[in-house]
């Protein structure tokens, strides 16, 4: 067994899925046109599978914009080191027609240019270093920047959920599906 993946997490496919994973599964495949690698490995779990799917779903019906919505995952799955989810992410930010430059930051874990953006950044960071006890001058810089009360709730949202499936994608050692392989990531030394 490989460091990567310490346990063998099965690639299912909606054959040999369990029943209560095949329609998330065949969603998924309706969706994006393919069935990728890490959904396949995460319906070993039904419940997790489905559960992630649907606050995911939810979490992009949010009132925050969709490159703040994709900062959010970002700096999570940057923190978190899930290299198949920043490629996904990635792939993800390049069909919004994010800015290359945005992109590489939020990659590098580094300040980002965008001001705005940046403030998510700094909020999600923040609401995970205090536990979500933060203070009033992280708040009021993060409302500063035009967001709102419910905003600041939603990136709480957004961190559970894909606290969930970076955790998830790094114990089952999903490999990135090859159409993601332009936007493979390495996590950066320190």
């Amino acid at each position: 067994m490989s460091e990567t993946q310490p346990f063998p997490f099965p690639d299912h496919t909606v054959d040999t899925a369990p029943a209560a994973a095949r329609r998330s599964m065949e969603a998924t495949t309706k969706r994006l046109g393919y069935l990728p690698a890490p959904v396949a490995r995460l319906a070993t779990s039904p419940h997790l599978l489905d559960g992630f799917l649907r606050l995911s779903a939810m979490f992009e019906s949010t009132t925050l914009d969709p490159l703040s919505r994709e900062t959010v995952i970002l700096t999570i799955a940057t923190r978190n080191g899930c290299e198949v989810c920043v490629a996904m992410h990635t792939a993800k930010l390049t069909s919004l027609g994010a800015d290359a430059a945005l992109i590489e930051e939020l990659r590098g874990r580094q300040p980002l240019s965008d001001e705005r953006l940046e403030a998510v950044r700094q909020f999600t960071l923040e609401v995970l270093a205090t536990t979500g006890a933060v203070g009033d001058g992280p708040m009021k810089s993060f409302l500063a920047q035009g967001y709102t009360a419910q905003n600041a709730l939603e990136v709480v949202m957004g961190i559970g959920v894909y606290t969930m499936s970076t955790l998830a994608n790094r114990m089952t050692g999903a490999p990135l599906d090859e159409r993601l392989a332009p936007f493979a990531w390495d996590e950066p030394t320190a």
